[in-house]
Order: structure tokens, then sequence, then C-alpha cells
């Protein structure tokens, strides 16, 4: 491979180091990570409250060829319905079932009639309550009543009328608190419902409140953003929104969101939607952490730093998608390569993921053939072939698409197989920048001229009134 005039400089995993703090064959013996089946126990106690069985039934549907995980999954998904009010939940996970979990976990006819009694009872309690607030006409009384009427419909599985009552509390919201808490229950019930439209209506509804909001909910709002762009294969967008999640969200918003989905779902946006320079931002913020010196001496060099911090405690949680950066970023593809890869199955079965991950990984894909061949005036096929762990034929394939779309400016020499870049000339370039920037100059200098012009003979043309 031959580079050209304009090379990249040095990555900073070298730039790392060449200052001693590690080595390359420390870099490339690190264990990958293994394809193991998911744990499902470990994975659904992230989760709290209806996202918690929605993920264990999504999960048990994905997984038709692996009857024990599937089975664990509804026999998890059994026991947390009977925690709370949902019966017609209830009856759907045990028509899954099908009594391949023995008596155990059968049809519960007793329970299901008590839930319902209690909630035919609730719910009349609840009529005559507001009623009478209404009746009264006092405001703070009704919007609770309202709120009360929401609660129980969320409770027992009826998300539309629940989001209908919901929003009916802000004609009796008196401040601002109020507003916010009728934004955050109204996105609860549009995520369960999947009507991303109304999430980013009500995030920016809250985030107009004229009272500062408290970094738990700011963080909350970034999640259900991300969370909508996401679903709208707005990745950049969606990034963005992860990365300035705040460290506060902690545990607070897992009937929605678990951290280690705010490190999976940003780093996967980022790496397939940022371009180098704020990819290498990102990977400098993070740096900082563990290198502090080293990131003041290469942020220096910076003009724009993307401050998100934050993000690096959720990476912490997901080391997998950390390293994977790192790799992209440092040019070790097929390491990266190797960790999307292992992460495939499990992400699959997310809720949330599953259906942008082969977009997802296709767009990561594009990106690293692109940025391996960018430096280089031509690219021996086999290297390449061999970096990204791949066949020649496969990737020539690869590459004639990407000639195709105009994302590679090269052209491919099936005999010898090497790539050569198509490099504008630059001096004919310039030269026709130049010509251009003179014919802007002369165009506004007539156009100021004849201006000055009209005002001094005061030759104005008013705008005629219309009746």
């Amino acid at each position: 491979m031959e580079g050209d005039d304009e090379t990249s400089g040095p990555m900073i995993d070298d730039e790392i180091y060449a200052n001693g703090v590690g080595g390359d064959d420390e870099k490339r013996s690190r264990p990958i990570i293994s394809s193991e089946q998911l744990d499902v126990e470990a994975y659904a106690s992230l989760y709290s409250g209806r996202t918690k069985i929605m993920r264990l039934i999504f999960i048990a549907n994905k997984s038709k060829s692996n009857q024990a995980m599937e089975l664990e999954a509804l026999r998890m998904a059994y026991d947390e319905i009977k925690k709370g009010e949902n019966t017609q939940l209830f009856r759907d996970v045990v028509q899954m079932i099908g009594g391949r979990l023995g008596p155990d976990y059968a049809m519960d006819l007793a329970w299901c009639e008590m839930v319902d009694r209690r909630a035919d009872q609730k719910k009349e309690k609840l009529e005559n309550e507001l009623n009478a607030y209404r009746t009264n006409l006092i405001k703070e009384s009704i919007r609770m009543g309202y709120n009360d009427f929401g609660d129980f419909y969320y409770a027992h599985g009826q998300l539309g009328d629940a989001f209908k009552n919901y929003v009916r509390t802000r004609d009796y919201c008196t401040t601002a608190k109020h507003i916010v808490h009728m934004c955050m229950s109204s996105i609860l019930v549009s995520i369960e419902m999947s009507q991303f439209a109304h999430v980013s209506s009500y995030v920016s509804k809250a985030e107009q409140s004229p009272e500062a909001l408290d970094p738990v909910t700011v963080a909350k709002l970034r999640c259900a953003a991300g969370l909508a762009h996401l679903e709208a294969k707005k990745y950049k967008l969606a990034a963005r929104k992860f990365l300035e999640t705040g460290h506060e969200l902690g545990n607070h918003y897992n009937e929605v969101i678990a951290p280690q989905d705010v490190a999976t779902y940003g780093g996967l946006c980022a790496l397939a939607s940022f371009d180098r320079m704020e990819l290498k931002a990102y990977i400098l913020s993070f740096l900082g952490l563990f290198f502090p010196l080293l990131f003041l001496m290469i942020s220096c060099l910076e003009n724009k730093v993307i401050d998100n911090l934050n993000f690096r405690n959720f990476l912490e949680l997901v080391p997998e998608v950390r390293e994977l950066i790192n790799d992209f970023y440092s040019s070790h593809y097929a390491s990266c390569l190797d960790y999307l890869g292992n992460l495939k199955a499990n992400l699959l079965l997310d809720i949330h993921l599953h259906d942008h991950l082969e977009t997802l990984y296709g767009q990561i894909r594009h990106k690293a053939l692109i940025q391996y061949t960018h430096p280089f005036v031509s690219v021996d096929l086999h290297m390449m072939a061999s970096a990204f762990k791949t066949d020649v034929s496969g990737l020539e394939k690869e590459l004639e698409a990407l000639i195709t779309d105009n994302q590679v400016q090269a052209r491919i020499d099936s005999h010898n197989k090497i790539l050569y870049a198509r490099h504008a000339d630059q001096r004919n370039a310039t030269f026709q920048r130049v010509l251009q920037t003179g014919d802007e100059f002369d165009r506004d200098v007539k156009s100021m001229l004849l201006r000055v012009n009209l005002i001094k003979h005061e030759y104005n043309l008013k705008g005629s009134r219309k009746s």
C-alpha cells in the first residue's frame, strides 16, 4: 500500500503504546467476548414493571429454536405478571407456555377472577371520587383523579385509556412540576404503545418547562428522545441524545431502559453515523478518564471536542462496546468486527434494537471499508481482505457497491487485485475556486454600488398596502 501526501496522523492507541502504557501484542491478545447464550435472569433483573414482562415475552418469541431459553423467559414472565394486575397478559403468557412448564405454570382462574373483581371495585371507586371532584371544581383533585385513572388502566394493560387519562390531566395542571409529571407519564405509555411521535412531542413539552428540571428527569428525557430517534432511523440524532445522557440516570428509569442499553444504543449509533472527527472527539473524552495527561496533550490539537464525559460511566457497564469502539477508531477492524459478530445474537433479542441491527452493522462495516481505503493511493486487496477477515472476491463486491454509490472514489484492478484511488486534480480545482471567488466578489461589489446609487438619488420604491 502506498500512502498519499495527506496521510492521516497516528492513531490514539498507537500514541498510548508509544508512551509505554501497553503494547500491540497485549492489545491483540486480549480475549474476544464469547458468543455465550444470553443470561435471561440477569438480563431481566435490569428492568422493572411492564417493560420487564414485554422484554421477556419478546425473547421467548425470538427463541423458538432454543426451547430452554424460551421456557425460561416465559417462566419469569409468568411470575412477574402475577405480581401485578394484568389478567389479559397473564392469559396470553399461559397460552404461550401451553402446559410445558407443568401444573405450577398453568391457568390460574381463581387469581384472574379475584384480580378482575378487585379491578371492578377499584374502578367504581375512582369514578365516584372523580365525579365528586368535578362537581366541587377542585382542579388539583380532578388532576389527581385522572392521574389515578391513568395508573389504573396502565396497571391493567389498557394503554390507550391510560394515555387518554394522563393527557386529560394537562387541563388541570397548576404548576410546571405537574406538567412535567404529565409528560413523563405520557412518554412512558407512548413508548409501551410504540407511538414514538407522541414521545418526541411530550419530550419537547417537558423540556420547555419554565422551571429547571432535575438531572434525573433530564437524563430520562434524553433517553426517551434517543429511543424516538432510533425508531425513526435517525441514528446520528439518537447517538447524540444517548451520549448526552447524564450518569444521574442510574437505575431510575429501568421501567423503560437500563444503563447498559444507553451504552449499547449510543455506541452502535455513533459508530454507524459519526464521522471520524466526531468519533475522535468522542474517544478522546473517554480516554480522559484513564490518561488525563495524554488527553490534555491531544485535545490541545483539537478545536472541537464533544463534552460527553458522562457517557464513559455507561460504557464501563458494557466493556465489549467500549472495546469495539476503540478498535474501530484504532483501525483494528478484524477485532472490531469480531466483537460485533459475537454481540449480534444477543442484540437481536433486544426489543428496541433488533429491527435496526442489520442496518447499523451494514453502515459500520461500510464506514470501516471507506476509512481503511481513504489515506492510500493504492491498496492491495489481499492485504485488505486479511485485515477484514474475508475473502478477496467478497471484498471486491463490497467495494464495487461503495464505488457505485460514490462513497469510495477509486477504481479496481480486478486482474492484479489492487484498488487505485481517484484523486482530484488539486491544481485545477484551486484555479476553479479562485475564479469562482473572483466572480462572486465582482457580483457583490456591483450590487453594493447599485444600492449606494439608489440611496444617493433617493430612488426608493415603497410597497403598496393591501386594502
